[in-house]
């Protein structure tokens, strides 16, 4: 079977087509991602596994990683009190359980017995590594197959090992085994080469040897022994340096929680500015991993980009402006503001100074100025809204003129409820619209107007509470 996949790997490279997800249709694949560790340097009653970097848990950057190279479903190994993690990767994966922290061979263990008997090689990763690339694990399992290797590790070399474990080989430059940096003396901890905690295990010597693993002196089963009952077996050892030195990080506190954070933001924002967005300012400029953004947008110092954000192409953001969960279309301008949970039609200028809270839909043509805050509404086409007013659980017609001042008094105490304006109104300034209440197509309120119930079609509304008459025709 790895001399099929072998030579069906030699005809894609001589083809030209070796390069993106083969593995995808490589078969007989497993996946374990261990994430059992309770994460105690976090200082923090989240999993470890769960902490954000660039707006994703670490562990959905693994995830996301093993997606890109292998179509299989991953095996989770988590410990017993683990609702948050299964809340978060739902049915998206298979759960082992590691009732008692006996280490990292033992989390394997678990894992084990839940892998489909057909399945050739495993590939072992840890939850809380989420700057690997899946081309590092790409060249890994590449490297595994084509070297026919029983362990194949990836490695790298860090002027500052942050505590790994060191490579150590023989005279002639075989791997023999990983130790532990606690456990190695000073020759050893000189050693540049460390262990990146992801490995490559034909299936079935993975399962044997498993079987034999020792308990340590510490009551832990380690998976790092693997590599050295490989070697002592006769069995091939080999390795993939990674392409860089930082994607093996695993995240133990909250400073190397911030040393990833920093490392995706990078790649994040080189990606954007080589794809055709505009960043003023890369070093006050924060981009999610999940944010979408098109062609010609500029984006100006202190912006946040967060969550599912979406933006169109040739947008303005910024600066100091925060969209989350939202999205825009194109040609819009977002300026010192924030949006919530928002959708913005094209041509859309906001700010400065303005807040769209989440249920909020601005359609094309809409303007928003500075002070406006707008909840859970609908502004269509055209609508104007200059500056400070309140607008909340109401839909706002076409080519609306709101003026300073208005609010919708959509909340008495105990319920929330709705304003209707039509196409054409216009609202004179600190018009008071108490909800729940419709305005006709084409009416007019006066200043200070304070309307509490419905005004027909092209009636005009004054004083407080509000008279009406019908509009003088020229």
């Amino acid at each position: 079977e790895i001399r099929n996949q072998k030579a069906y790997l030699a005809l894609q490279r001589e083809m030209g087509l070796f390069a993106l997800r083969e593995s995808k249709i490589m078969p007989n694949w497993a996946v374990v991602i261990l994430a059992g560790g309770r994460g105690q340097r976090m200082q923090s009653s989240l999993p470890k596994v769960l902490h954000q970097v660039c707006g994703k848990p670490m562990i959905c950057h693994v995830r996301d990683s093993v997606r890109e190279v292998l179509d299989v479903v991953p095996i989770v190994v988590v410990p017993q009190d683990s609702a948050a993690v299964r809340e978060c990767l739902q049915d998206e994966v298979v759960f082992a359980v590691q009732s008692d922290p006996l280490g990292t061979g033992h989390a394997v263990m678990q894992a084990e017995i839940l892998i489909p008997e057909e399945v050739s090689n495993v590939l072992v990763m840890y939850g809380d590594t989420p700057l690997v690339r899946w081309q590092s694990l790409q060249r890994l399992m590449d490297q595994h197959i084509f070297s026919g290797s029983a362990c194949t590790l990836l490695t790298t070399r860090l002027v500052s090992p942050y505590s790994m474990g060191r490579i150590l080989r023989s005279e002639n430059d075989q791997i023999t085994k990983i130790i532990e940096e606690r456990d190695a003396d000073e020759e050893q901890k000189a050693i540049d080469e460390v262990n990146g905690g992801m490995y490559c295990f034909e299936r079935e010597w993975m399962s044997s040897a498993l079987r034999n693993l020792s308990m340590s002196a510490s009551g832990e089963y380690y998976l790092t022994d693997l590599v050295e009952m490989t070697s002592k077996a006769g069995k091939k050892v080999s390795n993939v340096e990674s392409a860089e030195k930082m994607e093996i990080l695993g995240v133990n506190d909250r400073f190397q929680l911030n040393v990833a954070e920093a490392t995706v933001r990078e790649r994040v924002l080189k990606h954007w500015m080589l794809t055709g967005v505009t960043i003023i300012d890369p070093a006050t400029t924060y981009i999610d991993t999940d944010v979408v953004i098109g062609k010609d947008t500029t984006i100006y110092p202190n912006t946040i980009l967060s969550g599912s954000t979406v933006v169109g192409e040739r947008c303005r953001l910024g600066p100091n402006s925060m969209i989350y969960d939202s999205k825009t279309g194109d040609d819009c301008k977002v300026t010192a503001s924030m949006l919530e949970g928002a959708t913005v039609g094209s041509s859309v200028e906001i700010g400065p100074f303005s807040h769209l809270r989440a249920g909020t839909t601005l359609e094309q043509d809409v303007h928003v100025g500075n002070f406006v805050e707008v909840k859970n509404s609908r502004l269509k086409q055209g609508t104007k809204m200059g500056h400070f007013g309140y607008v909340g659980d109401a839909v706002l017609g076409r080519d609306v003129n709101v003026g300073a001042g208005t609010v919708t008094c959509n909340f008495d105490g105990i319920d929330k409820h709705t304003t209707v304006v039509g196409d054409g109104v216009f609202l004179g300034c600190d018009t008071m619209l108490v909800a729940p209440v419709e305005i006709g197509n084409g009416s007019i309120t006066g200043a200070g107007a304070v309307v509490n119930r419905d005004i027909p079609p092209k009636n005009k509304a004054i004083g407080m509470p509000a008279r009406f008459m019908p509009l003088e025709t020229k």
